[in-house]
């Protein structure tokens, strides 16, 4: 379970320090503050976002999903407020942000497989 956690996390930062490198509005301080905010995405992807999801469900019901976006975007910018060092520049780093951050981790987490080992 730590194996995964830890795995986890390292990939989301490289995923972060990617799409800090590929897209002009995400500015990243670091392999510490990558780290950080991969913590702390995590935490609100854990604790806050299901919230949000169930707070949401007409709204989201009536635009077919895609008010999801939005819960990602402010999950992005409220990390952004958290966490110094990490900076979006507007909404639509932010939904560029999530959506290269998803695709790069899910390559790294492919490559490495489920628990962290290469398969």
């Amino acid at each position: 379970m730590i194996g995964r956690f830890f795995t986890k996390t390292v990939a989301t930062a490289v995923a972060i320090l990617a799409a800090a490198y590929i897209l002009k509005g995400i500015h990243v301080n670091g392999t510490a503050t990558a780290l950080l905010v991969a913590l702390v995405l995590g935490l609100l992807n854990s604790f806050v976002k299901p919230v949000l999801i169930l707070l949401t469900i007409p709204i989201t019901l009536l635009t077919l999903g895609l008010f999801l976006l939005v819960i990602n975007i402010l999950i992005v910018k409220f990390a952004a407020s958290l966490v110094p060092g990490f900076t979006v520049d507007g909404w639509v780093s932010a939904l560029l942000f999530s959506l290269v951050v998803s695709f790069f981790t899910s390559i790294i987490e492919a490559i490495l497989g489920k628990g962290g080992n290469p398969q």
